[in-house]
């Protein structure tokens, strides 16, 4: 792996400071702030499988991600925007809990490249299908990362549904409000199998249009636990 980005904010990630700090903040997530938000949480045994895993969660909150995160007992990885690697401090805080930038005004191969790299080590990393966060109840567009990663990497697919953390942080709140959270994980989907000597576009649709239909399945779940619907 180069010096790039990403390969800085693995290197962190992998040292006994950066693996320190994940531990730390995954007990406090898990201790306190599931507590607060009275996290309802069900179906999480599929977060620890063994081998390469996609958690593929929707999105509304920047809290999303480091939720569903600790929900697993394994470390995951996950793409995250570059603009949040701005700040030297931030960068390490990022890295150190398991982001690499990746640049969603474009098309990253680089990011794409080294998460089918740590896939491909049998690593767990967190993808959302929606892309940016998204408003409301239903499922946005879902894009084709997930299915091109799975069938690159022979990595099953975990659709989660998160509710309540919109209302608790929503786009521009600076700090979280106390609302009922719900976390629904689904059953892994396996990756697309190849037609020949790869998975053809249109199987990787077929699999993006699955796995839109399993998130909005999750999300209506979780959106009921969380009595917002």
């Amino acid at each position: 792996m180069d010096n790039g980005p990403q390969a800085k904010s693995l290197k962190v990630a992998e040292s006994r400071a950066g693996r320190a700090f994940y531990g730390v903040i995954r007990f406090l997530l898990r201790n306190v702030v599931f507590r607060y938000f009275r996290l309802v949480q069900r179906g999480t045994e599929h977060l620890n499988s063994d081998g390469p895993l996609i958690l593929a969660p929707v999105h509304r909150s920047n809290l999303d991600a480091p939720m569903v995160a600790a929900l697993s007992d394994r470390r995951t990885k996950s793409l995250a925007k570059e603009s949040l690697f701005g700040s030297p401090p931030v960068a390490w805080v990022m890295s150190a809990l398991g982001g690499f930038p990746v640049d969603r005004g474009a098309a990253d191969r680089e990011s794409l490249r080294v998460a089918q790299e740590l896939l491909d080590a049998g690593e767990a990393m967190i993808v959302f299908p929606e892309g940016t966060r998204q408003e409301g109840n239903t499922v946005a567009e879902v894009y084709d990362g997930a299915a091109f990663l799975a069938a690159r990497t022979g990595a099953r697919v975990v659709p989660i549904g998160v509710a309540g953390t919109e209302a608790a942080m929503p786009a521009g709140a600076k700090f979280p409000k106390r609302t009922k959270v719900a976390i629904i994980v689904g059953e892994p989907m396996s990756p697309p199998v190849p037609e020949g000597r790869r998975v053809t576009l249109s199987q990787r649709r077929a699999f993006t249009r699955e796995l839109q239909e399993r998130l909005q399945d999750v999300f209506d779940e979780a959106l009921i636990e969380a009595e917002q619907l």
